[in-house]
């Protein structure tokens, strides 16, 4: 009887095959991280086809080894990094330039062009939610499709298929058969209309895009398409881009719930319900998920850098062997430490929203250790949240609490941190790997073990809640308001 399912996560860092039984309950996952290229500065690519053959790896040795047979699959659950952006040539099926990541900056010189139309900025919020920003998928199309020798011809052809990741896989899963994206990580490339669900040509015209290279666009449950590349045939029932799969995994259906992960990046999604609330504060409207043709919206704010700074700590600073280890480190911090550090990488995120930025740490003396940077890294990230929370209250938004996930957040004293920073109730669940659940969550829907997203309530556990601290609210607020003044000297600082 097919009653097991597969969440096929692939991350910015690795890739992810997750066994769910018919309960939804994780029985276990295979991982595989792939490499991180940086070519110039502000630029991230990955290659492909690392990626595929890490996503391949995954889940045939997911099924191998825990005795699964295609029969036993009811359906696949993909969730994905989101706005990352390929072009592959229909016929080999090969790809023309490495997958450009969400994080990478090259068009920022092309985006501050388009934004000196002060109507066009209003006009792009109104249509897709979002802001003009190297951020998202358009703008990376565009500069493939000028730098890239021939694929301009190829695209106006018809040879070429764009995708996001997502796209690409179920391209790969299915052997050219279907190609075929959802509706959240349309949302995410700034070429789609989330008010009246279609591609928008007033844009594709804008960024000289062709239309024809664009997949179809399809709610979050649907048949994408059936792959027989595992020994026989397994049907993928349900897509949805990471963040979105992390809000259906926390089971936030109702107006105003939230949930906050904290994986590469932090991204932080308001349930809006049926209306798109359109953001005065540099937040997004986004589609949260789209079942049997009903929209719910969503309104997000992000964060570039989260757990990448703690993967910095690690790989580029060696301050420690594994992530684990900083939840002990920071707790052994200078009492009166000062370091701050403002994690921007690859620019700040809402709601500043500044390409040029890069990373910054203030306050070191002759004492700063591993501890005191280790903690400041980790508050930055609780600092940045405040900063969203902060946005979305001046939209209308109130809270009572937040659920959160990601790898992050199994750090205790990261998240007590971040239950003080923001005066909340931290909830975390008892499955953190909800970006996957969520996954498995629209597969057992299109396969009809769960009827629908009411059922799945039930299945919420939280595994443990931080209550704010008051000792040390005020001791975060002062913090804080430092910490801002720390972000206004690195805003601009490398324009």
């Amino acid at each position: 009887m097919a009653e097991k399912l597969i969440s096929i996560d692939q991350g910015t860092t690795s890739s992810r095959a997750l066994l769910f039984d018919n309960k939804c309950n994780l029985l276990n996952l295979e991982q595989q991280e792939h490499s991180q290229f940086f070519p110039a500065d502000g630029w991230v690519e990955h290659d492909p086809e690392e990626i595929w053959k890490s996503v391949y790896d995954v889940t045939e040795k997911l099924l191998r080894r825990n005795s699964i047979k295609p029969k036993n699959v009811a359906s696949i659950g993909i969730t994905n990094q989101r706005e990352t952006t390929l072009l592959w040539d229909k016929k080999t099926g090969e790809v023309i330039y490495p997958a450009i990541v969400w994080q990478d900056r090259r068009t920022t010189n092309y985006c501050e062009d388009l934004r000196k139309d002060k109507s066009l900025v209003l006009d792009i919020q109104e249509r897709t939610g979002l802001l003009i920003d190297p951020y998202f998928s358009g703008t990376k199309i565009a500069w493939i499709l000028d730098n890239v020798d021939g694929a301009r011809r190829k695209a106006e052809r018809g040879d070429l298929a764009f995708g996001t990741i997502d796209s690409f896989l179920v391209w790969r899963l299915t052997e050219g058969r279907h190609h075929k994206t959802d509706a959240t990580n349309a949302s995410r490339t700034m070429l789609f209309d989330i008010n009246s669900h279609c591609w928008d040509s007033d844009l594709l015209k804008l960024l000289n895009i062709p239309k024809r290279i664009l997949p179809e666009v399809c709610d979050c449950v649907h048949e994408f398409g059936e792959t027989s590349l595992f020994g026989g045939k397994i049907n993928i029932g349900g897509i949805a881009g990471d963040q979105q799969a992390a809000l259906v995994g926390q089971c936030c259906f109702n107006l105003g719930e939230a949930k906050s992960t904290y994986g590469t990046g932090c991204f932080l999604i308001l349930n809006t319900g049926e209306e798109k609330l359109t953001s005065r504060n540099n937040l997004l409207s986004t589609i949260a998920y789209r079942i049997n043709g009903k929209t719910t919206y969503g309104l997000e704010g992000s964060i570039f850098v989260a757990g990448s700074a703690v993967q910095w700590m690690r790989d580029g600073l060696k301050l420690f062997n594994s992530a684990s280890e900083t939840e002990e480190i920071s707790k052994k911090r200078h009492k009166n430490s000062k370091v701050l550090v403002v994690p921007s990488f690859t620019g700040l995120g809402a709601p500043h929203w500044d390409p040029h930025a890069r990373g910054s740490i203030f306050g070191i003396t002759r004492d700063t250790d591993i501890s005191d940077l280790t903690a400041a890294t980790l508050e930055s990230i609780a600092f940045q949240t405040i900063d969203l929370i902060g946005a979305m209250q001046k939209d209308g938004a109130t809270f009572s609490e937040l659920r959160v996930d990601g790898g992050m957040v199994s750090n205790n004293w990261f998240s007590q941190q971040l239950a003080d920073a923001l005066n909340l109730s931290v909830l975390r669940p008892k499955v953190i790997e909800t970006t996957a659940l969520g996954a498995a969550y629209l597969a057992s829907i299109q396969a009809n073990i769960n009827p629908d997203l009411e059922s799945l309530k039930k299945l919420w556990v939280c595994e443990r809640k931080f209550i704010p601290q008051k000792e040390n609210i005020e001791n975060l607020k002062n913090k804080y308001s430092i910490w801002l003044s720390a972000v206004k000297r690195t805003k601009g600082l490398f324009s």
